[in-house]
């Protein structure tokens, strides 16, 4: 590694190498018990990037901020799983400024002496924050059509470049009415900092619990999500402008990960909730020639005094799965409503049940926990219902917020189970695909018991595997930390690896931590509805975790580890209003 000027966007590599350099960037940069992956070594403090982009020049608009005689419009929490149960909110400046605050804004501040930093809606590896959101928006009342960049620090919108309205239109024509697009990129330097080669992993996650964020958000205002997965990162990176060396004069450079369409439901309802959505996989293709000739304002600031440290392997995998291409995964979804979920049987409101908004900003990640707090088996049941896609239920039908993605499940969770009301502890595994039950079952262990729990919904592919106490397990698995022993539960999200990557293309690497990272932010917000806390594990011992399972391949690996539990206050730190000097 050495120190040089962050590199831009970069075109893909040969597809024959590809995927072999995917493939060799995941094994390197495994944990393992007796070396970790390459890292700084040491925090250089004075060089720690900035959480905060700005473009220096950009006009900024204020957004409309929520208040407390707000929150009864916000809906109950449990009603985001319910069908049909939200009435969909017009698409004004206020309704867009209500998704960003739910999924991107500074939910807190915590200060401990003189040293303060934010807390936002979107969880983050190490709170480093590398992601970056922009609204394509057009026939906004106080918005003119064009491209803007969200500022979380003050909760505002930067004009990077204003569309004639027509050219605006056109570009979104092929969506449902009143649609609008959010984009999101990645400053891999922010985790590259803490992380060294690790960092583009963290980024994907990042960029997972971002999109979970969003489709939640919308769900609260009554709209539909999709990734427009067929879209190439080059249409990306020009439709947002961060192909522009210019704007970038020695600061450091964004990398296009998705964008996605948003739109209200009531728009689209159709007389069979189960119709084939209308909703294209990609952009059209003049879009990206259309941004580049439009007049871009503001240059992004510098977030480093230094220059970043660049990792050569960080280069090399960004350039190995890059989307250069306009392919995606088919699936049918229905259009307008979203399917309820497995667990429609949760209590209904009763005037006590906590606002959607409520839970989305006291969502906290643990630092630590008591040892002691329980699950109910019940509530444990509702939660992995609702990390389940749903499609079982009937054909294509996919319940929130796995309707935003255009592809089939490729995660299951594998649970390390310590404290929760009428099970046994041990080792258990979700296949959130029953389909890949039979597979995972010939890449595991041949002495596991593949015992239904009792009181389990039948509808629930959940397996005893193996009885017995896995609290120290689970800790030393997850690089020795005791908040993985100390909780009720734990996790390890074990993905349909290298088959899938042959199958999709060495591209389809990030999106398999994208949905690590939406796993993990329902997960976020149902700790919080069962009074509980989480906390996101990036430091984990790979190998080891296919030990315990006996994948002896890469047809399977583990990509995130989670847990939850009763969660220790830090009474030293001091919660502060996100927004306060703004009032």
């Amino acid at each position: 590694m050495n120190e040089r000027s962050n590199p831009g966007p970069v075109p893909a590599a040969p597809t024959n190498d590809a995927l072999d350099i995917v493939l060799r960037y995941h094994e390197e940069t495994k944990h393992h018990f007796a070396r970790y992956a390459r890292g700084p070594g040491a925090l250089d403090w004075a060089n720690q990037p900035d959480p905060f982009r700005r473009y220096e020049g950009a006009p900024a608009f204020a957004l409309p901020r929520l208040t407390p005689a707000d929150e009864p419009t916000s809906p109950p929490y449990q009603s985001l799983y319910r069908a049909n149960t939200i009435a969909s909110a017009p698409v004004t400046l206020r309704s867009l400024s209500r998704l960003l605050e739910y999924a991107m804004a500074i939910s807190a501040w915590k200060q401990v002496g003189d040293t303060r930093w934010a807390l936002r809606s979107n969880p983050s590896s190490g709170n480093l924050h590398p992601t970056e959101a922009y609204v394509f928006a057009a026939g906004v009342a106080g918005l003119a059509p064009g491209v803007y960049h969200y500022i979380a620090l003050e909760h505002a919108l930067e004009q990077r470049a204003q569309w004639p309205p027509q050219r605006a239109m056109q570009l979104l024509q092929a969506l449902p009415p009143d649609a609008f697009l959010i984009g999101l990129s990645s400053v891999v330097w922010r985790e590259t900092w803490k992380y060294g080669e690790r960092a583009f992993r963290y980024c994907q996650h990042d960029v997972g619990h971002a999109v979970g964020t969003l489709r939640i958000a919308a769900r609260t205002l009554g709209w539909r999500m999709l990734l427009l997965d067929g879209a190439s990162d080059d249409t990306i990176a020009t439709l947002l402008g961060l192909d522009r060396a210019d704007d970038f004069p020695g600061a450091e450079r964004e990398h296009p990960d998705c964008i996605a369409a948003i739109w209200p439901v009531a728009q689209v309802d159709m007389p069979s909730p189960r119709a084939t959505v209308c909703v294209p996989a990609s952009l059209p293709e003049e879009a990206a020639h259309d941004a580049a000739g439009l007049v871009w304002r503001g240059r992004a600031n510098r977030l480093s005094r230094g220059a970043p440290v660049y990792w050569e392997i960080l280069d090399q995998v960004a350039r190995a799965s890059w989307k250069a291409s306009t392919e995606h995964t088919v699936v049918d979804l229905p259009c307008g409503r979203a399917a309820e979920s497995p667990a429609d049987d949760a209590p209904r409101p009763d005037g006590r049940e906590p606002s959607a908004g409520q839970i989305i900003r006291r969502r906290r990640s643990a630092l630590a926990f008591d040892g002691k707090g329980s699950i109910a088996a019940e509530r444990l049941f509702t939660l992995l219902a609702r990390v389940m896609p749903g499609a079982q239920r009937s054909a294509g039908e996919r319940a929130m917020p796995w309707d935003a993605l255009p592809w089939q499940p490729a995660v299951h969770l594998a649970l390390f189970v310590h404290r929760v009301d009428g099970f046994d502890p041990g080792l258990y595994l979700l296949a959130r695909d029953r389909a890949a039950a039979g597979r995972l079952k010939d890449a595991m262990h041949p002495h596991f018991d593949w015992a239904a729990p009792a009181g389990c919904p039948t509808d629930l592919p959940l397996w005893l595997l193996q009885q017995g106490d896995a609290r120290a397990l689970a800790a030393r698995l997850s690089c020795g930390q005791a908040i993985a022993g100390d909780g009720a539960f734990s996790l390890g999200m074990i993905a349909q690896f290298e088959p899938t990557l042959r199958e999709r293309g060495p591209w389809f690497y990030r999106r398999l931590f994208w949905e690590t990272g939406v796993i993990g932010q329902v997960l976020y917000l149902e700790a919080e509805a069962a009074g509980l806390r989480a906390t996101g594990i990036g430091c984990y011992f790979d190998d080891p975790m296919h030990q315990v399972m006996g994948f002896n391949d890469a047809r399977f690996q583990s990509l995130y580890h989670f847990t939850i539990g009763a969660a220790l206050e830090d009474t030293r730190l001091t919660t502060l209003p996100p927004y306060q000097a703004l009032a």
